[in-house]
């Protein structure tokens, strides 16, 4: 005996069924436009601070570096690794720092890091127990009488740490 198969009617006749669907996606166009118009979208301006072409790859600014970096050194005798960095470090953080024309640190944070909370803390307070810091070249200053530098903190297990640019040599081997 052969197998009937019976088609559902619908419920609603397909006029009905488009209107509805039309009724819908109105609605969900209406909600999407909505919650668009709240959000405001501002595009990123021209950035208003120029830096002087003699800030960009030169001796001063060399120079300048190094001299912050001794500062730091000086400031945190105890912090300091004296010798190789061990071949893997805990950890490196890389700090941003803007320092204006009579070496006062006016902002620090955290650029880039591998999550050690401890070794984060570590770099900004020590930067910060260095201040005020040596007073920049004028000619390496901003159009804010500022100057934005970045260091790297190499830690190593103990909590020591080097800085880059006086950096020793790292371990290459594990020992």
């Amino acid at each position: 005996m052969p197998i009937r198969v019976r088609r559902a009617r619908l419920a609603l006749p397909r006029a009905a069924l488009a209107q509805r669907l039309g009724t819908l996606v109105a609605l969900v166009a209406l909600g999407l436009s909505a919650w668009l118009a709240a959000c405001t979208i501002t595009l990123p301006q021209k950035p208003l601070l120029v830096m002087p072409p003699a800030a960009l790859n030169s001796g001063a600014l060399d120079d300048y570096r190094s001299a912050v970096a001794k500062r730091i050194v000086d400031r945190n005798p105890s912090y300091i690794l004296h010798g190789s960095p061990q071949a893997m470090l805990r950890s490196l953080v890389v700090v941003s720092f803007t320092v204006d024309r009579n070496g006062q640190l006016v902002k620090s944070s955290v650029y880039r890091t591998n999550g050690d909370d401890e070794a984060e803390a570590t770099a900004l307070s020590t930067l910060r127990r260095a201040a005020p810091l040596p007073a920049p070249p004028s000619r390496l200053l901003n159009s804010a009488g500022q100057i934005e530098l970045f260091e790297d903190w190499l830690f190593n297990d103990n909590g020591k740490f080097q800085l880059r640019s006086m950096a020793s040599p790292q371990a290459q081997n594990f020992d």
